[in-house]
C-alpha cells in the first residue's frame, strides 16, 4: 500500500531527477522507491557505508547490462508491482 510523505530538497536536485526518471520512464516517487528500497535492504550503519562506488565501479566494468525498454508507463508500473508481489 503507497504511503505519501513530504520531502524537501534542493531545487536544481529535483529538476534533474525529474529529468532522469522521465528520460527512464519512470516516476519521481518510484524512483525515490526504489532508491529508498537499496538503501534499507540492507543493514549500512552509515552513509559512508552505501554501495554508491562499487555499483559505479560494476557499471564502469561492464558487469552490469542497463537496457532501457521503450514501454509504457502503465506496463512498467505493472511489472513493478508484479515483481513485488513475488517477494
Amino acid at each position: 500500500m503507497d504511503a505519501k510523505i513530504t520531502l524537501s530538497f534542493d531545487e536544481a536536485i529535483i529538476t534533474k531527477a525529474k529529468r532522469f526518471a522521465d528520460d527512464n520512464n519512470i516516476s519521481l516517487s518510484r524512483l525515490t522507491e526504489f532508491l529508498l528500497s537499496k538503501v534499507t535492504s540492507s543493514s549500512y550503519k552509515s552513509i559512508d557505508d552505501l554501495p554508491v562506488s562499487s555499483w559505479i565501479a560494476q557499471v564502469s566494468e561492464g558487469s552490469i547490462e542497463y537496457q532501457r525498454a521503450s514501454r509504457s508507463r502503465k506496463n512498467i508500473r505493472k511489472e513493478y508491482y508484479h515483481k513485488k508481489m513475488l517477494k
